[in-house]
């Protein structure tokens, strides 16, 4: 099988759009490839400046791949810092690379157009994500359009590294995610923690009924676009046509069944999660740490030894 790897950062709780962008397309990819799903803690430190904040987080997220139906006996769950070859493979590759090949990034060009500050980890963080994913030779990649560009930089690690000290990694290739919908948050801009507009993934009904009340609706239009657009992944496009159809200018009625779709979906998950130990999951990634690895340090060994610090 052809070895896919993914991540998520541990940057906040999950929210609806994680489930419907990388959760559930990851689960349904990783019955196709040897999938490695990496807890990509030691990215959040480029925002994250809260301890136990991000050991709750990462708590939260292994919890949250299981309960949406990764099969832990297949899939590879692991926390970056739990693998110190990360950090070593992209000191190596940060060597290689320059300056105005890392401001070309786009999480590091968005910051400087915000006028924000960008500490040297975002600065270099292509590079670390570079070594996330060439660690483990990994064939596949899935993301969506917009971050086509970190596999790019993997690839073209990899050919620095090869042309300098001789055939070492494999160039991994994206799976563009086109199937994947930009989930809109409450405000109709992308979801995301950062915009403080989401929707909880594993929050309680009432939690999520206050979020999609939130929405933002035009009170001028016959369908409220935003409320339509999040539900379209719930529902098929005939069954979706004729709730609003039925409810046309009824805001209400259409928010309130939004909630009940969305319930319907996260209630099993959250019911699965919650009967999840922190134990049990201390020992899968302790398991996933040292599976994680095994492949990590070989490869590491054969990196050490091209470019000479092996003696």
């Amino acid at each position: 099988m052809q070895r896919l790897l993914t991540g998520l950062q541990p940057s906040g709780m999950l929210h609806i759009g994680n489930y419907f962008g990388a959760l559930k397309p990851f689960v349904e990819l990783s019955k196709e490839y040897e999938s490695f799903l990496m807890i990509a803690d030691y990215h959040a430190l480029t925002t994250l400046r809260a301890p136990a904040e991000l050991r709750t987080n990462i708590m939260n997220v292994a919890k949250d791949y299981v309960a949406a139906g990764i099969d832990t006996s297949a899939a590879v769950i692991f926390k970056q810092s739990d693998v110190p070859e990360h950090t070593e493979l992209a000191w190596i590759f940060e060597c290689l690379v320059t300056v105005p090949f890392l401001m070309q990034a786009h999480a590091y060009k968005d910051k400087v157009a915000k006028g924000l500050e960008a500490n040297a980890g975002l600065f270099n963080y292509p590079m670390l994500m570079a070594a996330d994913i060439l660690l483990y030779d990994t064939d596949v990649v899935p993301v969506g359009s917009d971050q086509q560009q970190h596999v790019e930089y993997a690839r073209e690690a990899a050919m620095k590294f090869n042309n300098a000290f001789g055939e070492t990694f494999k160039e991994p290739k994206e799976r563009i995610m086109r199937d994947v919908a930009i989930v809109p948050g409450t405000d109709g801009k992308k979801m995301s923690k950062s915009y403080g507009n989401t929707i909880p993934l594993f929050g309680t009904k009432d939690e999520i009924a206050k979020a999609v009340m939130s929405i933002v609706t035009d009170s001028n239009a016959e369908s409220p676009e935003h409320v339509y657009a999040i539900h379209a992944l719930l529902r098929d496009r005939d069954s979706l046509g004729e709730l609003y159809t039925a409810n046309k200018g009824k805001y209400k009625a259409l928010k309130d069944a939004l909630v009940e779709d969305i319930e319907a979906l996260v209630a099993p998950m959250r019911e699965k999660r919650d009967a999840i130990t922190d134990d049990e999951m201390r020992r899968m990634l302790a398991d996933g740490a040292e599976r994680a690895r095994m492949l990590a340090s070989a490869k590491m060994n054969a990196v050490r030894a091209k470019i000479g610090v092996t003696i």
